[in-house]
């Protein structure tokens, strides 16, 4: 070992970087270099764990053969050869020697588990002359040759990429010949012309003879793993969850050990606590007599671990509390990988699992309070996203109870990833995707998923599979992606070519485009759609213990948008401050309250506007009324303060639409019929064709309309004002704030104010009450941003109107651009060269230019919106130190906008009222992030 150790040295030496590490060079800090699965095998072999010897190529190598245009950095085959040959005298073994030969497997490792997305080679090393090695080794004829096919099949599959159904006919019509049902009971001679068969169908599909040199193997199977890292279900998985794409994947070349060596060996995947629920307890399935692939692409059903138990129970007892040592030295749930052969236990992966929201809040209370990680912890150990799923729907009770005797009951699989799907059935990912994009609801049916399968899979609702376990791909995936999914429902049969699935026992059959739904908490498949119910938040006791640490640890305030007292009360509910954002032209478009509101706008004299005005005064009031009243904080009573915006929108928004009035009076003149309600049309049509603007979001509303007609913003004033004193009056505070928007020069809002300060300080003056209110605008133009130092001489405080910042900044038009261009920017435009063509990569895709990395609606632009939010943040403070500052559009909700938010010294977030436990939790999140960075 010595020798060969000072051969990996001389090689490291002799190259420009260190390429390559032993699993005894390794640990579980080095995840940025070796990968998840490279730093945890070579923890566990430093910790004495049974871990079959190998080698890591790192993330970096990865990285360098992209930029070298997919050839192999400078030294690193070298030093790839020299650790198989440190792994060769550690073993006693040599690749490719047919008398004693070491037989490898090849597997992807990125730095976050991106489960089934890249590649792998098992049982490398093989050819004609090594398999009688493989015989003369075990004495089984049988598993050297199952070894041998399934070889031949991935790797024709990964490396030379032939299509798997060829092989899949040709082992299913061996298992009919021989009249057995699973391969494992295919008998020697027909794995033999197997053997033969799959070369043959590899050498015709691929057009090249199947390699039979082990280091030529080795060397393709790595190329391959390399290039995976970039293929399309990878690069959607990393888009999905938000994965940067420039990390690369690390190579882990390692010894093989074998489950299909006869009926005292197995495979298996294992959590260390139940990734559905988060129950303390070992969650783990088991295959005997199979190889890992089996497993975790579902091609067989698995066992429970308890089978395990009982039949080699010294095993069991082995690894369950090597599950119990990995979980607590890591600190958290892990996910491992294990294979028995022949009685001997090897552990071949631990890795962070991954886990459904439920579990996640729970398995986090649950390792604080046994002392295993501190609050602060476990508030990082849940994600914003999750706290999202834990709130989303789940199936109404009695709806349910009614189709099961309705008959719509199908089927019961694995509740592998829980909660409430229905859509439209579909039965291959292309499809999915297709529909799904088009706003389609589709639950994705397939006999099992694989990793093809996941562009589809991101645009379904939920995943059903007829094959494969709680811990194969498909519940993999979907528990991280937060969809529903019933995997291993034996009870239907999926027919891909057919788009149909049966139900065995009764020959029910669903077609694609039926209505279908899926119970990921139960298993349960029906046919239809059953009614949802929201979950209750109430009954979420870990996920509110998780955001009351998060309270205590963040510095920024969680406030939300409401237009309505019912909103305002959900707001406080889910643990809203206050709210940042009530939109009082919303109240405007009520049914009963809509023709006042006309009224108002077609008034020929200011007297018949302010007749108008007065009747919605006491309206208004009543609702500032409501919200004030719900603004409480639950436990001290204290009120928290309502920001409130004046009206915003161009009046022409109360109107009904020109073209529609256009078609209403041409229908009139053509009839002849009622004059009196021609003559009312018209009028209204030239009213409207007045108000008429060619931009209309950047025309007459805002501080402008408040500024032609000032009589409304002084209505809405006195409405906020006096709604205060009313509640004043009987003891109760209340904070409003009161918001002129749309503001780009300082004198719109020394003006406006001027004229709003004088009606507020009438209404205060004539009540006799104290009342503590605020005058303030909205930062939404580029301008405002950019001369914010004078504006906020005017101002006690600013809240950043996001949604329109980023339109007025990118000059997009959202609602244009995004049906037509903006998620193109994000999703990659073709590369074209000078003559229309798309410039293709080494591998023969279409390469394609992002714009945008993200969504800037969605996720702030910190480049340039983010800039204006900055410069305003800093000269505002700079002008008025007692100034507050917020944000109220849709970033409030997003982390990483929150993120942002917080770096920049904000003193609050406002998003709508179901995003309040999210950012409660992203904001106590970015400062610990903050904590870390100082330090």
């Amino acid at each position: 070992m010595a020798k060969t150790a000072t051969e990996l040295e001389a090689a490291v030496k002799a190259s420009p970087r260190k390429w390559v590490y032993l699993f005894t060079e390794g640990n579980a800090k080095m995840r940025d270099l070796l990968g998840g699965k490279g730093a945890g095998v070579a923890e566990m072999t430093n910790a004495g764990l049974p871990v079959p010897p190998g080698f890591t190529i790192t993330t970096e190598a990865c990285n360098a053969y992209y930029e070298a245009g997919k050839k192999f950095p400078d030294g690193m085959w070298e030093q790839a050869l020299a650790a198989l040959h440190a792994v060769e005298a550690q073993m006693g073994k040599k690749l490719g020697d047919p008398t004693n030969p070491l037989l490898v497997s090849v597997r992807s490792g990125a730095k976050f588990s991106m489960p089934g997305m890249m590649d792998t080679v098992l049982n490398l090393g093989l050819n004609d002359e090594t398999v009688k090695g493989i015989i003369a080794q075990s004495g089984d004829e049988h598993f050297a040759y199952d070894a041998y096919r399934r070889f031949i099949q991935m790797f024709s599959k990964i490396v030379l990429d032939v299509d798997p159904k060829l092989f899949e006919a040709k082992l299913e019509a061996a298992r009919e010949a021989a009249g057995v049902k699973t391969d494992a009971e295919i008998p020697t001679e027909a794995l033999q012309q197997l053997v033969v068969d799959f070369k043959q169908i590899s050498e015709s599909a691929s057009g090249q003879p199947f390699p039979t040199d082990p280091l030529e193997q080795l060397r393709k199977a790595i190329e391959a793993v390399f290039s995976s890292w970039n293929n399309d279900r990878a690069i959607a998985y990393r888009n999905a969850q938000k994965i940067p794409h420039n990390l690369g994947t690390a190579v882990n070349v390692q010894t093989m050990v074998f489950g299909n060596m006869g009926w005292d060996s197995g495979t298996g995947v294992a959590f260390t606590r139940d990734p559905n629920t988060g129950e303390k307890k070992l969650y783990a399935e088991y295959l005997p007599n199979a190889q890992g692939e089996d497993v975790v692409a579902g091609i067989r059903t698995p066992l429970k671990i308890e089978q395990l138990q009982k039949d080699m129970p010294d095993v069991y007892n082995e690894f369950a509390a090597i599950a119990t040592k990995l979980e607590q030295h890591y600190r958290d749930v892990q996910d491992l990988e294990f294979t028995v052969e022949k009685g001997r236990l090897f552990m071949l992966q631990t890795r962070s699992a991954k886990r459904t929201a439920a579990a996640a809040v729970k398995i986090a209370v649950d390792m604080h309070n046994e002392g295993l990680i501190t609050e602060e912890e476990a508030v990082q150990r849940v994600e914003p996203g999750q706290v999202v799923q834990l709130l989303l729907p789940r199936f109404d009770q009695k709806a349910k109870d009614a189709a099961v005797k309705a008959g719509q009951f199908l089927a019961k699989g694995l509740n592998a990833s829980p909660g409430a799907a229905y859509g439209k059935a579909v039965f291959d990912a292309d499809t999915a995707e297709r529909l799904g994009k088009a706003g389609e609801r589709v639950v994705l049916v397939r006999p099992e998923t694989s990793p093809d399968d996941v562009h589809g899979m991101l645009q379904a609702k939920g995943i059903l599979t007829a094959r494969g376990g709680a811990t194969s791909h498909a519940a993999v995936v979907a528990r991280g992606l937060g969809l529903p999914c019933v995997a291993g429902c034996e009870d239907i049969r999926v027919d891909e070519e057919g788009k149909q699935l049966t139900v065995i026992k009764t020959g029910q059959v669903l077609r694609e485009g039926e209505d279908i739904s899926i119970d990921g908490s139960t298993g349960e498949v029906f046919a239809g759609i059953i009614a949802v119910v929201e979950p209750n938040y109430d009954e979420e006791v870990d996920l509110r213990t998780v955001l009351g640490w998060a309270d205590e640890i963040r510095d920024l305030g969680v406030w939300a948008n409401a237009d309505y007292p019912r909103d305002a009360e959900r707001a406080v509910k889910f643990g809203a401050e206050g709210i940042g954002l009530c939109r009082t032209e919303h109240m405007f478009f009520e049914a009963e309250r809509l023709p006042v509101v006309r009224r108002m706008i077609l008034a020929h004299t200011p007297a018949e506007r302010q007749q108008a005005l007065d009747e919605l005064l006491p309206v208004q009031r009543q609702d500032f009324i409501g919200i004030f009243r719900a603004m409480r904080n639950p436990k001290t009573g204290e009120a928290y303060p309502v920001v409130i915006r004046l009206i915003d929108p161009p009046l022409h928004e109360f109107l009904p639409s020109y073209e529609e009035l256009l078609v209403e009076v041409t229908r009139l003149e053509d009839s002849g019929k009622d004059p009196e309600e021609l003559a009312e049309k018209r009028a209204l049509l030239q009213a409207v064709a007045q108000m008429r603007e060619a931009n209309p979001m950047l025309g007459l509303r805002g501080c402008r309309l408040g500024l032609l007609f000032p009589e409304i913003n002084v209505m809405q004033t006195r409405a906020i004002l006096e709604a205060a004193v009313e509640l004043a009056k009987e003891g109760i505070k209340s904070k409003p704030k009161i918001m002129i928007p749309l503001v780009g020069h300082v004198n719109e809002l020394a003006e406006v104010r001027r004229q709003l300060e004088a009606a507020a300080a009438e209404v205060v003056k004539s009540s006799g009450a104290e009342v503590d209110y605020k005058f303030g605008t909205m930062i939404e133009l580029p301008r405002a941003a950019l001369t914010a130092g004078q504006i906020a001489k005017v101002a006690e405080f600013f809240s950043f109107g996001t949604n329109d910042l980023t339109q007025t900044t990118f000059g997009f038009s959202r609602d244009d651009a995004e049906g037509k261009f903006l998620l193109r920017y994000v999703d990659g435009l073709p590369k074209l060269d000078v003559h229309g063509n798309a410039i293709k990569d080494a591998d023969g895709k279409a390469e394609l230019v992002k714009i945008l990395k993200s969504n800037p609606f969605q996720t702030i632009d910190q480049e340039g919106v983010g800039r204006l939010v900055e410069i305003a943040v800093k000269e505002g403070r700079a002008a008025n130190p007692d100034l507050e500052v917020g944000v109220c559009g849709e970033h409030g909700g997003d982390p990483d906008s929150i993120a942002f938010f917080a770096k920049v010294g904000l003193d609050y977030v406002s998003c709508s009222p179901f995003r309040v436990p999210v950012a409660r939790l992203a904001a106590a999140q970015a400062k610990l992030a903050g904590e870390t960075r100082d330090k």
